[in-house]
């Protein structure tokens, strides 16, 4: 098993207080006014017309019909006649830092190379981002504290820290495949883990019941409850990456917060998804991740949309481009049909979910080779919607519930008390959620983003 007891130490007093903080850090900007919006909340009630939101120091002050609402002395005040607002989107399963350019490789983590992470994502309409399980002390912490508030200008990110796999059986992509995960072969190798990482304050744990086709050795159940139970007694919450049908089971009987992937040997029975249900379990689906490789020799129309390449083309350099590009076309004809099958799982998987009421969340396994932050998010969403949700349910996946999951309570809803993460489109996404992709503008936590700027810097 990996030791970070050295790593622990050096970054456990830059993470103690920073769970403990109030999520509802004062701003520093002045009182905002958008007039004459639509206004879509984000917890699910309905849209409202020609409405009034008034923000200050970072927090949504009043909401209500134009010409009702006190404006505040010295507000500045924004028509947005046409336009409509909704919270901005937060991203539940990514993986930041290794991508960069065409290249997906271990000497991409860097500091800077997540920030470029967490740019791409504030461009892309993305207020917050998860990253799971694959991320070493030394830079997540420090950077969740330099994001918290917004001002930072790009993505808040939250973390899972170090993740938990079986020996040789944690993250899937080779270049991490040893050391960057917790390697459990006992329950003492996972009690001790739980405690080493509780001690840093991450925002959830991540354990994988995956042997990654028998390259490593899966976490056995009574080990897996071992760590669930220490979890538990120190607070901690853990989101499991299944890969067949037994993980789901060994994940939601032993008390798993969320899944961070579906069963992708069959779709999940009605039992487990009861289940599911019943313990308020989360799911992020990954939809876009699976459905990417149902492409064999050509790229797909849906790359082509207009606002899609336009977001493609402003975030990320050619080579990136062209790296996606090809990673259709190199896929053969029988990979893409076996990947086909899998996917069809998942689609029914969510659709069954979906109808009984279980937590789906925005997640997209975001941040492995050519699946960029951003691309990946509003991909998701149209899939979650071709799966059966309505636009309205899938953006409440992406803030309100997604918001709950990470455990930001105050954000990912557009009311009175709530955090201003606030995404402003050129268009309605409830008549097509596509038009999520029609960005105008993105404020986090009351600061206005730059996004011109970070489109700049990411070229």
């Amino acid at each position: 098993m990996r030791n970070f007891t050295l790593a622990v130490l050096a970054v456990s007093l830059l993470a103690v207080g920073t769970n403990v903080r109030s999520a509802e850090r004062v701003s520093a900007s002045s009182p905002i006014v958008f007039e004459h919006a639509r206004l879509i909340p984000g917890d699910g009630s309905p849209a409202m017309e020609n409405v009034t939101l008034v923000i200050d120091r970072g927090v949504v002050t009043s909401v209500g019909p134009t010409g009702a609402i006190l404006i505040p002395q010295g507000s500045r005040r924004v028509d947005l006649t046409g336009k409509t607002i909704m919270p901005a989107l937060i991203a539940g399963h990514g993986h930041v830092g290794y991508q960069k350019g065409a290249t997906f490789v271990r000497a991409n983590y860097t500091k800077e190379n997540i920030y470029n992470d967490l740019r791409r994502s504030a461009y892309w309409g993305i207020a917050t981002v998860m990253t799971m399980g694959i991320d070493t002390p030394q830079y997540v912490y420090q950077i969740r504290e330099e994001t918290y508030d917004g001002s930072a200008g790009v993505a808040r990110l939250r973390t899972a820290g170090t993740g938990m796999g079986g020996p040789n059986a944690g993250p899937g992509q080779a270049i991490y495949a040893r050391g960057v995960a917790y390697e459990i072969a006992t329950a003492e190798d996972g009690r001790r883990a739980v405690r080493e990482l509780a001690r840093l304050h991450p925002d959830m744990l991540k354990m994988w019941l995956d042997p990654r086709g028998g390259r490593g050795e899966k976490i056995r159940p009574d080990v897996a409850q071992a760590i669930f139970k220490e979890a538990k007694a120190l607070g901690q919450r853990v989101a499991v990456h299944p890969r067949d049908h037994i993980d789901v089971e060994t994940a939601v009987h032993g008390g798993a917060f969320a899944l961070v992937h579906m069963a992708r040997d069959q779709v999940m029975t009605d039992e487990i998804i009861a289940e599911i249900v019943s313990k308020g379990v989360y799911i992020t689906p990954t939809l876009s991740m699976a459905e990417r490789n149902d492409y064999g020799g050509s790229v797909p129309a849906w790359f082509e949309d207009p606002a899609l390449a336009a977001l493609l083309k402003a975030s990320l350099k050619p080579e990136a481009l062209s790296s996606i590009r090809a990673s259709f076309i190199a896929r053969s004809t029988a990979d893409a049909k076996q990947a086909q099958r899998s996917y069809d799982f998942l689609r029914s998987s969510v659709a069954k979910l979906n109808a009984a009421g279980a937590r789906i969340v925005l997640g997209c396994d975001t941040g492995l080779p050519d699946h960029f932050f951003g691309l990946a998010e509003h991909r998701e969403l149209e899939l979650l919607v071709e799966a059966g949700l309505t636009p309205m349910q899938a953006i409440v996946a992406g803030t309100s519930r997604a918001a709950q999951f990470i455990g930001l309570p105050n954000h990912g809803v557009l009311a009175a008390g709530k955090v201003a993460d606030i995404l402003i489109l050129d268009a309605n996404p409830l008549e097509d959620i596509r038009n999520t992709r029609r960005i105008n503008g993105l404020y986090i936590q009351g600061h206005e983003i730059d996004r011109p700027a970070l489109a700049a810097q990411l070229q």
